[in-house]
């Protein structure tokens, strides 16, 4: 069964057979969905929505219980809750000596509601608070979902770079060896020097140390994918070739005018909505705070007894009158606060212009340069055909087409090197404008 027709969780838990491969689009899906950042990221979404709730539910009535156990010998007191619960005795009260009760244990179990009516703008203002920086958190987390999508996109076109690398190199151990036999030969029958069948020697130890260090990048850039992609470093991917970078659509005015829709510049603006409103919070110091309070007391000499029980209802209205100028100074840090966001998100915005702009001209310069690889690579070619014709002739000698073929390897290895970085740098480009990085994924990358 091909991976396409599994769930992507389940296909990323099994191993990868040979004929079985990974496409850009599966491993940009999986780092959206199980990448450590975005988890986290998710979570504090998740908080900021709660907290939303938690500014919400102080409008409402609160509500609470307790139980309070006293003991005491004050005369005022001893005789308040002697009156509470109903054990009060005109007799008992007139033969005894009333400025020494002596000690009496009283418990009241009390259940006390309280709704605040006016805050000044302070509550409407936390709340308000609060679902901005909800809002911040959304966008972020679908920042990070973009980031982490962009991160699994490059870590595999290394893997596939480090691949299709490795494999040229092989191709060309395999074209060394086969001169260094030919040399070899040669040398035995006296057609040929022995230095160079020596030089032959040296360029085949080359390619092969320059193989066995690339199988080393390949098995660092295949845990680094896997880690990019939330799964165990040790898992192994079968992953799809390069293709050919498709053409850059758009202009830079274009894409810089995407870039201001960018969610964490988004998630910028949300904070500052919340930042500017504390100022209002503030004023609400300069406002009356009301609300009504209603508690009902069960009063007995044991907890949780009862031998007498009142209800109390009130009204109460409190106004902070003057406060050393703290409520002024206050308010003031929040709206220069708020002014000196206003400026980092300006600064920001422009910001993030300026590196869609730089990452447009680095796409476009990337496309060009793997042009240019192209055309090299095809006059290596064609110059190592030659050579090869040549050295069969007797007209050069072996060092002149190795020569022709490292030179052969070098221009494929660039334009390999330029053909990842075109990749990369429209993906970059995707994400420092604001769209999604699988918004230039080709048809090829998604099968």
């Amino acid at each position: 069964m091909r991976i396409s027709f599994l769930p992507l969780t389940l296909a990323l838990a099994l191993p990868l057979s040979a004929a079985e491969t990974l496409t850009l689009d599966q491993a940009m899906k999986a780092a959206r969905e199980k990448a450590r950042e975005v988890t986290a990221a998710e979570a504090r979404m998740n908080a900021a929505g709660e907290r939303v709730k938690q500014a919400q539910g102080f409008r409402l009535p609160s509500l609470t219980f307790s139980e309070t156990y006293i003991r005491t010998d004050s005369p005022a007191e001893s005789f308040a809750l002697k009156l509470n619960k109903n054990q009060f005795s005109f007799p008992d009260f007139v033969s005894s000596d009333p400025n020494n009760p002596g000690y009496s244990g009283t418990a009241i179990t009390r259940l006390e509601a309280m709704v605040p009516l006016f805050t000044g703008g302070e509550l409407s203002g936390r709340i308000k608070q609060a679902e901005n920086a909800a809002a911040a958190a959304a966008k972020s987390r679908d920042w990070a979902a973009d980031s982490a999508a962009f991160e699994a996109a490059n870590a595999f076109i290394m893997v596939a770079q480090a691949e299709e690398y490795a494999k040229l190199l092989s191709k060309a151990r395999e074209t060394v060896k086969a001169h260094v036999d030919l040399a070899s030969a040669y040398v035995n029958e006296g057609m040929l020097v022995r230095s160079e069948l020596l030089r032959a020697q040296v360029e085949l130890a080359r390619v092969e140390d320059m193989l066995e260090d690339v199988k080393g990048k390949v098995r660092i850039a295949s845990a680094n994918l896997a880690f990019r992609m939330g799964a165990p470093q040790d898992a192994q991917y079968a992953l799809a070739p390069l293709p050919p970078p498709p053409p850059l659509e758009g202009t830079a005015a274009e894409w810089v005018a995407s870039s201001r829709d960018r969610k964490d510049l988004a998630a910028g603006r949300d904070l500052l909505a919340a930042g500017e409103l504390e100022e209002k919070v503030k004023k609400a110091g300069y406002f009356p705070k009301a609300g009504v309070l209603a508690r009902y007391d069960w009063v007995g000499t044991n907890l949780f007894g009862s031998s007498g029980n009142a209800g109390t209802v009130m009204a109460f209205v409190s106004w902070n009158l003057f406060a050393g100028g703290s409520d002024k100074a206050a308010r003031i840090a929040a709206r220069e606060e708020a002014r000196a966001g206003r400026e980092d998100i300006a600064r920001f915005t422009e910001g993030v212009a300026l590196e869609t702009r730089q990452a447009y001209e680095e796409a476009v310069t990337a496309r060009e340069r793997h042009k240019t690889a192209i055309l090299a690579l095809e006059s290596a070619r064609e110059t190592e055909r030659i050579m090869k014709e040549r050295f069969a002739s007797g007209v050069v000698k072996t060092l002149d087409v190795l020569d022709a073929s490292t030179a052969r390897r070098e221009a494929e290895t660039r334009e390999l090197s330029a053909r990842a970085e075109a990749h990369a740098a429209s993906y970059r480009l995707a994400l420092k404008a604001g769209r999604t990085p699988e918004s230039v994924l080709t048809q090829k990358d998604t099968k």
